[in-house]
């Protein structure tokens, strides 16, 4: 009956789980943001203005 006390494996199924999560949410992050990441023509002193603008902080 030792072998149900061992433990030694536990950590390494945790940070795979962990690992696994970070991964996917990764994943689900790029498949979101895919038409942002194909855009060429990025400017980011107007995207500045837009979230300015849209929040009502004087540029």
């Amino acid at each position: 009956m030792s072998f149900l006390k061992d433990e030694k494996g536990q950590g390494a199924a945790e940070y795979i789980l962990l690992f696994g999560g970070v991964i996917v949410i990764a994943i689900a992050a790029l498949l979101i943001y895919q038409a942002y990441f194909q855009n060429t023509d990025l400017n980011s002193a107007e995207d500045i203005e837009t979230v300015r603008n849209t929040m009502g902080v004087p540029g």
